[in-house]
């Protein structure tokens, strides 16, 4: 956890968790500069076996897709009212997108470094946009957790198996999307105050988060299968995954709901989570 991230102590009064420390965190992740993977020198990726390379890049263009299209959300945002937003909640947004969009940038240049063609579109993106544009902020920021969830498990398996500069940019963005775990976790903490409310957030969560991880296995498994990345081994953490952040966001108290936005603060808070990375093994012990 960087060090402007929220606390568990720094809380506020009334309805709104605190967000003025998530502001604090994506400010200051503005202007990091970017890998030198972005660049797309191919002599980057001189590491990663010749027959591989396809593959992988047609999965990393893939999820290039993905992280460059969330414009809409930080737009409406501001026309939204809920008593656990205030406007550092809706600035932080703004901010998430923006590092949504350097993900993009860094993961467009992984896919021209490995000789590969970015993508317009995919079907499963495409899938996820229009179900988010049906629905209100809290089911987008939904479908964003369910995203969040995606990143961590793909990027750590091909991060690792991969290595050299690829691997350790995939580390940063796996390391970022941790923290985009937290901070949407923060907002569902929140927003579930009572039974009733729990109830409809696990059941929207494991339909949401299960569809999205299962459509990961599909899509990507070629490339997953010639990284040796075992399918089973992600799934069972895609699970892991999926239920802690549920037990996150369902198993708090009211007050838990008005902590700081530090979102996942204990090992009992992610129990069934389990990782093998580096990285994602430091970001669920939140």
């Amino acid at each position: 956890m960087s060090a402007n991230q929220p606390k568990n102590n720094e809380s506020t009064t009334g309805a709104s968790p605190g967000w003025a420390g998530w502001l604090r965190h994506f400010e200051g992740n503005v202007g990091r500069p970017l890998p030198a993977i972005a660049g797309g020198e191919p002599a980057l990726v001189g590491s990663i076996p010749a027959a591989i390379r396809p593959a992988l890049a047609r999965s990393l263009a893939r999820f290039q897709v993905g992280e460059g299209g969330e414009g809409r959300v930080a737009r409406e945002v501001w026309m939204v009212r809920l008593g656990s937003i205030d406007d550092a909640y809706r600035a932080a947004l703004g901010l998430f997108v923006r590092e949504e969009g350097r993900h993009a940038r860094i993961l467009g240049g992984m896919v021209r470094a490995l000789g590969g063609e970015l993508m317009k579109s995919s079907w499963s993106e495409r899938l996820f946009v229009r179900g988010r544009r049906l629905a209100g902020l809290r089911l987008k920021v939904l479908c964003l957790l369910a995203a969040e969830v995606v990143g961590i498990g793909f990027y750590g398996a091909v991060g690792r198996r991969c290595g050299g500069a690829l691997g350790a940019a995939l580390a940063e963005i796996e390391a970022d999307e941790a923290a985009h775990l937290r901070f949407h976790v923060a907002l569902f903490r929140a927003e579930t105050r009572g039974w009733a409310a729990r109830l409809v957030f696990a059941a929207a969560w494991l339909a949401i988060s299960g569809l999205a991880c299962g459509l990961v296995l599909v899509d990507h498994r070629a490339t997953l299968r010639g990284l040796g990345a075992p399918l089973a081994g992600l799934g069972r953490l895609y699970v892991g995954l999926i239920g802690g952040t549920l037990a996150a966001v369902v198993s708090g108290e009211a007050e838990a709901a008005t902590e700081a936005a530090g979102g996942l603060t204990s090992d009992r808070d992610l129990g069934a989570a389990r990782h093998t990375g580096d990285v994602t093994a430091g970001l669920l012990g939140l």
